[in-house]
């Protein structure tokens, strides 16, 4: 297990769904980090330095050994500070590979292409709905690795929904995973690690 003296830093950005995955791992782990805040147009020598070949975000620094990839991370995170685990035990039996399904591809400009990436997404967010059952979170009780990957469709699909005027994620058509969205994002420890809502 991890001590508590060790350095940990986060390397991210506000408004990356992808950093959130991060800090909440983190902070459901109990684990103190140092965040630093990138300037993605401007990256700094230490993100260069981190992550030479991809140059993205986020990167997890843990003792000088950096890791990059959300969910690479969360699972660096879990199998390194042993409590509150968020790996379900068996993988295989998680919809953990499909949560990227509102993908920005359905807001494009070409109408047919649209079409068919709407429907995609809707057979994706019907998956993750099926899958859900009666449960408050993918994993039962409490927020696990499927519900981290998932923070893209509970917090920012809202926005995006009402900039590009399309209805993908409605307590009407999915209401198991509308609901799941409402408890996701208002659960203490992932509200705090979300950027505002307000502007």
């Amino acid at each position: 297990m991890a001590s508590s003296h060790e350095e940990v830093t986060l390397l991210g950005a506000i408004a990356s769904a992808f950093a959130c995955r991060v800090k909440i791992a983190l902070k459901l782990k109990g684990v103190k980090y140092k965040y630093v805040e990138e300037n993605l147009r401007n990256k700094s020598e230490l993100l260069l330095k981190s992550n030479p070949v991809h140059k993205k975000i986020p990167v997890f620094i843990h003792n000088e050994k950096p890791i990059a990839e959300s969910l690479v991370i969360v699972e660096y995170i879990d199998e390194t500070w042993k409590n509150n685990p968020i790996l379900p035990s068996d993988l295989t039996k998680e919809p953990w590979l499909i949560v990227d399904v509102a993908r920005e591809s359905v807001f494009t400009v070409d109408e047919k292409e649209r079409e068919k990436n709407v429907t995609e997404t809707y057979e994706g967010l019907q998956f993750l709905e099926n899958e859900l059952k009666d449960k408050k979170f993918f994993g039962g009780e409490e927020v696990g690795l499927v519900d981290i990957a998932g923070v893209y469709i509970a917090f920012w699909v809202p926005f995006i929904q009402e900039i590009a005027g399309l209805k993908l994620l409605t307590s009407e058509k999915f209401p198991k995973l509308y609901k799941w969205s409402q408890e996701f994002v208002n659960h203490p420890v992932v509200k705090e690690s979300l950027p505002p809502r307000d502007p």
